[in-house]
């Protein structure tokens, strides 16, 4: 087998980089960076074994993984829009008036385009409501 030198890792580097272009979520662009390292690591000392090579791989992927989350963690991302993928999230506040009653604490209104489960008190058809939270895919409503 031919050895490993440090140009397998920076390919290695290389294409765990271009894979995030393909699967964001900087994964993979940690463990690239983690792979050029081990390639200037053995540019500098050439007889490493492949098994210190592989475990200096392993240990630099998932610290620089676990530091990146603990980073984002305590410093998330800032947006202008937080609730871009949590859509549930975005109707409270707003009220809507039932078309079906809720009973039994259950029921279901339909909001723009599509129609959401609801819990709360129960109320008739025409009782105006107001969404004040989500739990899942149910939406949480109050009586107004």
């Amino acid at each position: 087998m031919e050895e490993l030198t440090y140009w397998h890792w920076w390919i290695l580097g290389v294409v765990l980089i271009v894979l995030e272009v393909f699967a964001p979520g900087t994964f993979f662009l940690w463990m690239g960076i983690s792979s050029g390292l081990v390639g200037v690591i053995l540019l500098l000392a050439p007889e490493l074994g492949w098994q210190y090579q592989f475990m200096m791989f392993s240990i630099f992927s998932i610290v620089s993984i676990a530091a990146w989350r603990l980073y984002l963690r305590k410093y998330p991302t800032k947006t202008d829009r937080p609730t871009l993928n949590r859509r549930g999230e975005q109707y409270i506040g707003r009220q809507f008036t039932l078309e079906h009653p809720i009973v039994n604490s259950l029921g279901k209104i339909h909001v723009d385009d599509s129609t959401w489960k609801i819990r709360g008190e129960d109320c008739d058809i025409g009782a105006r409501v107001q969404v004040t939270g989500v739990e899942g895919t149910i939406l949480l409503v109050e009586k107004r």
